[in-house]
């Protein structure tokens, strides 16, 4: 019989405890996987992957306690030796290898991609088909630690705000947006959907915490293949009740892009420098209306105006090229979207019911959010719905929260992998997914 009282210490160590100085000079244990070798003659450099980061350790022919045939690319181990100070080694430190115990074994000889190499000269394909180890590449991993740093920035900052953190379910009977982009299925001989958006569960908790906010999947079933768009995708999306208006909500989103940055700044130097990123300046992100936008990129870059109710990628792209020449913005927040481009349950601008209190946000060329103010009202919910043709089935229970009051309101989703691939420099969103799910690809 035995009781367990916590986390149990090891004495193996990690990155950061092997740099501080009183360590150099001491026998040290750690543990890691076999990077690559390198081979330099009666010495080589054994270098361990660690969630760190890389460690070298020094193997001497003749003086360390192992022979190195015993130790492969691969190999998981644990290992102990000298640490010393070393400034062309990883971090400046590496250890003079003494012993090496062999945790696991690789079952093959040949890895599939060369990992060790500072970036990956292969496919998106193969990256993707091979993806738990093409992650294993420093490079490749560094992507997902940014996104990690997204997300725990959107979540501390609107714990920071007062926000409580929900979860809703992701198959529903009815669908926020509407629309045929659905992935349908059958749930105990009933019709179900996967949900786009958790839209309709986000505004009904609003009522009973004010703030609320989700990290979670959302399921668009488009069949389109481009670099931008995929099947399932993680949504960063927050509510909060008593706004004075849209632009609190444009504020918010603004307050947690200064948050994620500074944290990125501070917690994230090593994958920033891996990737040789510059945080964008977010001090300020100016807002302007669709309909003006769109007239300003026509007159300045000749371009026709061929879609009056929506943005094209052209557009977008255009836009933000304006947004960094007039204002030297990467982001810049397009308002006041065209009703009939909204769902139901946009605010209309009661100055020209037209266009909506709603906005996108645009970064680099891509929209990375949606969101804006939503009816608040039970009696001018249900116009709407029956303006638009809308069947109230399967909205109950979302109308009778609103029956019974609800605070003037607003939200927004965020697109993570899509903001991440803006962030980290890359033109295809699959390359910040961890595991893609679009037209073609439903594995691994």
């Amino acid at each position: 019989m035995e009781f367990l009282t916590g986390i149990n210490k090891k004495d193996t160590l990690e990155i950061s405890e092997l740099m501080q100085a009183e360590r150099i000079g001491q026998k040290v244990k750690v543990n890691g996987a076999v990077h690559t070798i390198r081979h330099m003659g009666n010495v080589a450099f054994i270098i361990l992957r660690k969630r760190e980061g890389l460690l070298q350790g020094v193997y001497e022919e003749g003086v360390s306690g192992f022979s190195l045939k015993d130790v492969r690319e691969a190999d998981t181990i644990e290992a102990e030796g000298i640490l010393e100070q070393n400034e062309k080694a990883p971090n400046g430190i590496e250890i003079r290898m003494e012993s090496v115990r062999i945790l696991s074994e690789p079952a093959s000889e040949m890895m599939p991609l060369a990992i060790s190499k500072w970036k990956l000269n292969t496919s998106l394909d193969a990256k993707l088909n091979y993806r738990s180890i093409a992650l294993r590449n420093i490079r490749e991993r560094a992507k997902f630690k940014i996104q990690e740093g997204i997300t725990r920035a959107f979540r501390d900052f609107l714990y920071e705000q007062g926000f409580t953190e929900i979860h809703t379910p992701k198959i529903g009977a009815r669908s926020a947006e509407g629309g045929a982009n659905l992935f349908r299925l059958e749930y105990f001989h009933r019709p179900a959907i996967l949900q786009q958006s958790p839209q309709l569960y986000k505004q009904m908790m609003v009522g009973v915490y004010d703030r609320v906010f989700e990290t979670a999947p959302v399921f668009r079933a488009e069949k389109h293949n481009t670099k931008r768009h995929l099947n399932e995708y993680t949504s960063l999306d927050f509510e909060m009740g008593y706004i004075d208006g849209f632009e609190d909500i444009m504020a918010m989103e603004t307050g947690f892009l200064q948050y994620m940055t500074a944290l990125l700044a501070k917690d994230y130097q090593r994958e920033l420098k891996v990737l040789n990123i510059t945080l964008p300046n977010v001090e300020k992100i100016p807002a302007v209306r669709f309909d003006e936008i769109k007239q300003k990129v026509s007159e300045k870059y000749e371009r026709r105006i061929k879609n009056p109710f929506d943005l094209e990628p052209e557009e977008e792209q255009l836009i933000s090229q304006y947004a960094k020449e007039e204002w030297d913005s990467d982001f810049v927040f397009v308002t006041h979207y065209p009703s009939k481009k909204r769902p139901f349950y946009a605010m209309d601008d009661p100055e020209d019911t037209r266009y909506t209190l709603s906005f996108d946000l645009l970064y680099k060329g891509m929209e990375i959010t949606t969101g804006g103010q939503r009816i608040h009202d039970y009696q001018m919910l249900c116009d709407k719905l029956e303006a638009r043709g809308m069947e109230t089935e399967g909205l109950t229970h979302y109308l009778d929260t609103f029956k019974h009051g609800m605070p003037p309101h607003g939200g927004l989703g965020i697109g993570l992998e899509r903001l991440t691939m803006k962030l980290v420099g890359e033109d295809n969103v699959r390359e910040t997914t961890l595991f893609p799910r679009d037209l073609s690809r439903l594995e691994p």
